[in-house]
């Protein structure tokens, strides 16, 4: 065999080492362009994915914010009428003065038409707002029956925090004005039958399945099956909500008070009712007497000391 010389086998080998050296640095550069071409498709992904999230987000904010659709037709301000027979009174509700007084046994003490008016802002989870209608149901039920009195119920949601995320307040406020809209004449029902199943703050409170048993079982009450589907549907949910806000932010109808002072808040011609507890019917009845005599400059009679007016509870 010929032995090359040695300079041929130097350049031999350099030449391979040059090979070898361009070979390596054309595979590093394709793993450069794998490995950017991974980033970038973990960046599109991502963008994607955020994307999507931020999409979804928006639908949920956009939801969860836009306006409130009108509420029950009688529920023009929140709240509703009810007049004699315990019913709903339909078209323009009362002015808020009134030139009727109630005397101690629930009869007008002057001629006039125009009946005194009693405006109440609960909210179904309030013990107090359950507390003010137990001693004073039969006393107001007995104005009412006798057109000596309305009363406007607003119901409010002040206090759905207060049921493990249920929104409680909320979810039967909103099934109050099912029945306003669908069932008005049992609406007077309805309110009580919410205060006698109150349940506890703190708990998760009725479960819509219960609110509808509890609203179906009032006498008088129609169309279940729509009244149903508004409260599974929390059809007037935002419509509550907004009423809520509006409401604590010092927009109360039927008063000139520009500060929530909470629940209940108890009017009588515009007057705001500033409870003791426990609560009594004499303390109510005399506070009743003397708005309505203010309001029209009557002479006030004495209320005396047991409430005379009653009704039979529904």
């Amino acid at each position: 065999m010929t032995n090359r010389p040695e300079g041929d086998a130097r350049a031999e080998r350099n030449q391979r080492r040059a090979a070898a050296r361009e070979r390596a640095q054309r595979a590093r550069a394709q793993q450069k362009r794998r490995q950017r071409g991974v980033r970038l498709g973990l960046q599109v992904g991502l963008g994607v994915v955020l994307l999507a999230a931020a999409t979804v987000v928006t639908l949920v904010l956009v939801n969860s914010t836009g306006p409130a659709g009108p509420g029950p037709s009688s529920m023009s301000r929140g709240g509703i009428t009810i007049g004699q027979d315990l019913k709903a009174v339909s078209g323009t509700s009362p002015s808020s003065s009134s030139s009727s007084s109630p005397s101690a046994s629930g009869t007008a003490a002057t001629d006039s038409a125009t009946p005194v008016r009693i405006t109440m802002y609960v909210d179904y989870l309030c013990p107090e707002c359950a507390a003010f209608q137990k001693a004073n149901r039969q006393y107001i039920e007995g104005l009412i029956e006798s057109g000596v009195a309305t009363v406007d119920i607003h119901p409010v949601a002040t206090l759905s925090n207060r049921s493990q995320g249920t929104k409680y307040s909320l979810r039967s406020a909103n099934a109050a004005a099912c029945v306003a809209q669908s069932s008005p004449d049992a609406f007077w029902g309805v309110n009580q039958a919410l205060f006698a199943a109150q349940p506890e703050q703190g708990t998760a409170g009725l479960t819509d399945a219960q609110l509808k048993r509890t609203v179906d079982r009032v006498s008088g009450i129609r169309n279940t099956t729509t009244i149903d589907r508004c409260i599974d549907d929390q059809r007037y949910g935002k419509w509550v909500d907004e009423r809520t806000s509006a409401v604590t932010g010092g927009d109360i109808p039927g008063t000139t008070l520009t500060e929530f002072p909470g629940v209940p808040l108890v009017l009588v011609n515009g007057e705001r009712y500033e409870y003791s507890q426990p609560f009594t019917n004499e303390e109510f009845r005399t506070f009743v007497i003397t708005a309505a005599g203010s309001s029209d400059q009557t002479e006030t009679p004495t209320p005396s000391p047991s409430p005379s007016a009653s009704a039979s509870a529904s």
